[in-house]
C-alpha cells in the first residue's frame, strides 16, 4: 500500500512538471534539505529540516545547549560554518541588495527571519517560514546556489532595523544549507 502511494506521488510530480522529466536533477523542490547545526566549538547542537512550500521555505529547527532568551536567526549567503566565529558564512542572504530589517524602509534581506525563543532549559523547537527564498535550483533567490547558504543563530535578538545585521550579536550556531 505504501509502495503504491509513493509511486502515485512520483507520477503526480511528473505530470505537474513535464519539462523536468528528462533532466537528472539531484534535488527537487520537494526534497527536504537536512542541516546539522553546530556550535562555536564545532559540536552538533541540533538540526534543521528545510522544505519548499507554497508559502516559501519551511524551516523546522531543533537545538539545545543555548543560553535562554530571544535570539536572532538568519539565513547567510555562503554555505560554510567554520567555527568559532562562523564569519565564513558571509553576510545575510540578500540577492535583492536591500538593507537589513523588517522595520527598515530600505529593507529587508531575503534571509531575514523572525526572532526565536530559547527556553529556560536552553532548547528551541520551532517552525519558521522564509517567504522570500526557495529551494528550487536555478531561481534567483535559491538557497541552493553554487556555494550554498547557512542558517545562523546569534547571541541576541534582532532589532529588525539596524543595517547590516540587526544588532544581533555574535554568531553562535551555524548549519550549512546545500544540495549535497
Amino acid at each position: 500500500m505504501v509502495f503504491t502511494i509513493a509511486l502515485t506521488a512520483c507520477a503526480s510530480d511528473k505530470e505537474v512538471n513535464p519539462l523536468h522529466q528528462e533532466e537528472a536533477i539531484p534535488v527537487t523542490s520537494h526534497t527536504p534539505i537536512y542541516v546539522n547545526m553546530i556550535n562555536a566549538e564545532g559540536i552538533k547542537t541540533g538540526n534543521a529540516t528545510l522544505t519548499e512550500t507554497k508559502e516559501g521555505v519551511k524551516i523546522l529547527l531543533e537545538a539545545e545547549g543555548l543560553e535562554p532568551g530571544t535570539k536572532a536567526i538568519h539565513i547567510h549567503e555562503t554555505g560554510k560554518c567554520e567555527a568559532p566565529d562562523f564569519k565564513s558564512a558571509g553576510g545575510h542572504y540578500n540577492p535583492g541588495q536591500r538593507q537589513h530589517g523588517f522595520n527598515n524602509p530600505k529593507g529587508f534581506h531575503a534571509g531575514d527571519l523572525h526572532n526565536i525563543e530559547v527556553t529556560d532549559k536552553g532548547t528551541v523547537n520551532v517552525e519558521i517560514t522564509a517567504p522570500n527564498v526557495t529551494l528550487k535550483q536555478g531561481e534567483k533567490n535559491t538557497l541552493l546556489d553554487e556555494d550554498g547558504s547557512a542558517l545562523m543563530i546569534h547571541t541576541q535578538a534582532d532589532d529588525y532595523k539596524t543595517d547590516p545585521a540587526g544588532n544581533a550579536g555574535n554568531r553562535i550556531v551555524c548549519g550549512v544549507i546545500s544540495k549535497k
